[in-house]
């Protein structure tokens, strides 16, 4: 049986920690894999990739969540060990939301002060027509 990951978290692999110049995603990357396969039903919604770059450089390690018509999130300045915590609790909390879209008050920890971004689903809209703008 194929499993069916319905989210993504993409861990930047190009950030490079301010003062020690290293690259801190891969780290990431497994520390994140480790705290979601502790359960495994928010490890079977998700997927840990690595990315080459998330343009968020100055605020080294970012870290995305994305999920099929769900809002994406993206934090800052996220480090392993001290983070893992707050971003398997937001994996389980983003997966339960239907639509991705939480309150910055809603999200644990240093997360709520962290977010570079949350983008909505993507959702198509027509353009009024010349009619309607009469």
């Amino acid at each position: 049986m194929v499993e069916r990951k319905t989210c993504r978290i993409a861990v930047c692999t190009s950030c490079k920690d301010k003062q020690t110049g290293q690259n801190p995603g891969y780290r990431m990357i497994h520390a994140l894999r480790d705290a979601l396969n502790a359960d495994t039903c928010i490890a079977a919604e998700f997927q840990v990739m690595g990315v080459a770059c998330m343009a968020g450089c100055n605020h080294p390690c970012t870290v995305g969540f994305h999920g099929q018509g769900k809002a994406s999130y993206l934090f800052g300045d996220k480090q392993a060990p001290d983070d893992i915590t707050d971003l398997a609790r937001f994996a389980e909390q983003y997966a339960a939301l239907h639509d991705g879209w939480c309150s910055s008050v809603d999200r644990p920890g240093k997360l709520r002060k962290t977010t570079l971004a949350r983008i909505p689903a993507t959702l198509f809209a027509e353009a009024p027509s010349v009619e309607a703008a009469e």
